[in-house]
């Protein structure tokens, strides 16, 4: 009998969460032209990580891979969408390379999740 994950305790949504919430804060200072464009890019690569890791918490392990394969996809687009907002200089330097190093301690950490899921 297959346990289920409470996607709520795992570190990798938690943390997926946070990058979220924090685009959304950075998105809210981007020009209103961009509404359709870049902060809504940004905007649904970042809520498509942690989704896509609860949403795959339910279903078995070997589906789960596959849903946070699908996550750390959007989590590599997000970066490049921020990669855009920095040329466009609507972030700093800073601010960017931050952002890169949480995402990427948030790539880390739910590759290592994922090999486990696949022993």
């Amino acid at each position: 009998m297959r346990i289920r994950h409470n996607y709520k305790n795992l570190k990798i949504w938690k943390l997926g969460l946070q990058i979220t919430l924090g685009v959304s804060d950075i998105i809210a200072t981007f020009p209103k032209h961009e509404i359709f464009g870049l902060t809504s890019q940004l905007s649904r690569c970042s809520v498509s990580m942690p989704s896509n890791i609860s949403e795959g918490s339910a279903r078995t392990d070997k589906a789960f891979s596959n849903y946070i394969d699908i996550s750390l996809g959007s989590s590599f687009e997000l970066g490049t969408q921020l990669l855009v907002a920095h040329h466009k200089k609507y972030i700093t330097a800073e601010t960017l390379e931050a952002w890169e190093e949480k995402i990427s301690e948030w790539q880390k950490m739910t590759m290592g999740f994922q090999n486990g899921l696949n022993r």
